[in-house]
């Protein structure tokens, strides 16, 4: 029974809905209802600052239609017990009394500016980002479909890898174009929600000078507070709507939730927050500003700073120390060593010194890749290659690797680190100079990693230096397919089948046809 509760927790809500725009509820019902929905949108807010990628909180678009149904249901419920009762629940009352003071004019102004604040700021911004985001997501997919094709064909990623991407895929393109969608949503509650404020006020008049024999005054007073404190109730929950909205649509995919991220990057300069923390000290000295506010903050950002260069300062010496444990390391000149150094590999990569970085221990860095793309090498052409020994080398241009089949330079290539490889026709606001995929041929250019959503959205395809590199070695070892397969790779495999079928090993090693019955071999084998 629990585990199928939540299976049946939006439709109840969905007829719960219906209901609130049929059946009238008592004042109670509707303040528990009202903190429910104020408490929905804030867990919602809360949601799209800790999800790590917008595909995190897919059900998204479906829930801020839901979720806008719920604050109009609410709003059509406040409206029938203001009009008949004269009451709609402490919630409302508290909101119209204790919030602005009990006055209907600064109760109106505060409407108005959260109003504003909500269609003009926010949804007007996200409205445009969702739009611009489901265009470019809508243009990028072939490019990036071609990217899972040319990784599963490099050995990089599995089949069950490839369909995982490809899903993926297929969903970020669905849910920006549902994104883009739902930002009418918010839009149409913003503009409904100062319709309904109207037509409550003028009938909210209507009614107590009709009904109730009250003055154009004291009608006013009494309804218009209750009026302002139910547009408060419903606007509040709904300007945090539309701030998820905006957060969730100008998230890009990340390695952590929104506040690391966040405090990462904004902390990343000493030099700035030194400066801005000298800037509220020297605005302190200005005559008639509050003193204190500005050097707290100010002496706050300055001591962020120094912690911040103490970091750098320890990581630097740590990085110091373990060079010169290697500087001071004993040569390497035994025999065994000298041989190895002496030794002809029939497949070596050279990385330079600043692409060691790629060779991270972690199961995707280039011996993961490696290793994968030995094995679909395998399983395609028959053929074992051989390790492929990765080393640096000081020789070697910086962001520079090469590829060597027995000692000869195959290939050679450029992957500069802290950048992707983006490849695409419209690439000319990206910076970066521009370069030809080695494999391909195609056009494209490195630029920084932190614009790789900009790349995207140019609806360009984006690379990792690994995934470059890898594709590189793979075109190489299947043209030289040939030169890698020695005469001990044949014993291997020769071994291999005399371990199922003996018979046809022995025929063969004897230059006899492996068939008894075949009649083109007229010695007995």
């Amino acid at each position: 029974m629990r585990s199928s509760l939540p299976k049946f927790m939006v439709p109840i809500g969905v007829v719960g809905i219906l209901l609130l725009l049929v059946v009238p509820v008592p004042p109670v019902l509707l303040d528990t209802l009202i903190i429910v929905n104020i408490l929905l949108a804030l867990v919602i807010l809360l949601n799209t600052m800790f999800i790590r990628k917008p595909l995190d909180f897919s059900v998204f678009p479906s829930l801020l239609l839901v979720a806008t149904l719920f604050r109009l249901g609410l709003n059509v419920a406040s409206t029938r017990l203001v009009l008949g009762q004269g009451f709609a629940g402490e919630v409302i009352a508290a909101f119209g009394q204790v919030t602005v003071g009990g006055s209907i004019i600064i109760g109106a102004v505060v409407f108005l500016i959260l109003v504003v604040i909500q269609f003009v700021v926010v949804t007007k911004g996200a409205e445009r980002v969702a739009e611009v985001g489901a265009r470019f997501t809508l243009d990028a997919m072939p490019g990036k479909q071609m990217a899972i094709d040319a990784d599963l064909n490099a050995g990089l990623i599995t089949d069950t890898q490839a369909r995982e991407r490809r899903a993926e895929v297929s969903a970020e393109a669905d849910f920006y174009g549902a994104m883009d969608g739902a930002s009418k949503f918010v839009k149409g509650d913003a503009i409904a929600g100062i319709i309904i404020i109207i037509i409550n006020l003028v009938g909210g008049i209507a009614i107590g000078m009709t009904q109730g024999g009250l003055a154009v005054g004291d009608a006013l007073n009494t309804y218009g507070l209750l009026t302002i404190g139910d547009g408060l109730v419903s606007q509040i929950p709904a300007l945090l709507m539309a701030v998820s909205t905006g957060m969730i649509v100008t998230r890009s995919n990340a390695e952590s939730d929104m506040g690391s991220t966040a405090a990462t990057q904004l902390g990343q300069s000493q030099n700035a927050l030194r400066i801005a923390g000298a800037a509220a000290i020297v605005m302190a000295l200005i005559p008639g500003m509050p003193k204190l506010p500005f050097i707290v903050v100010g002496a706050g950002l300055i001591v962020a700073a120094q912690r911040l260069k103490r970091t750098e300062d320890d990581a630097a010496a740590a990085a110091a120390a373990i060079e010169a444990e290697a500087a001071l390391a004993p040569a390497a000149d035994s025999t065994d060593n000298l041989l190895e150094e002496m030794r002809v590999h029939a497949l070596e990569v050279l990385l330079a010194p600043d692409l060691v970085d790629v060779v991270t221990g972690a199961p995707d860095d280039l011996l993961g890749r490696v290793r994968a793309l030995r094995r679909k090498i395998a399983l395609e052409l028959g053929v074992v290659v051989p390790p492929v020994r990765t080393r640096d080398s000081i020789d070697l241009p910086a962001a520079t690797y090469v590829i060597k089949i027995a000692g000869v330079e195959a290939g050679r290539g450029e992957a500069p680190r802290g950048k992707v490889l983006a490849l695409g026709d419209d690439l000319a606001h990206l910076p970066g100079a521009a370069v030809v995929e080695p494999v391909f041929g195609l056009a494209g250019k490195w630029v920084p990693s932190e614009l790789r959503y900009n790349a995207e959205l140019a609806g360009a395809t984006v690379i990792d230096r690994v995934s470059v590199l890898v594709t590189h070695l793979s075109a190489i070892i299947t043209a030289n397919a040939a030169r890698l397969l020695t005469r001990e790779d044949v014993r291997v495999l020769t071994d291999g089948v005399r371990q199922v079928n003996p018979s046809a090993v022995e025929s063969w090693s004897r230059g006899c046809c492996p068939s008894p019955r075949c009649s083109a071999c007229s010695r007995a084998c």
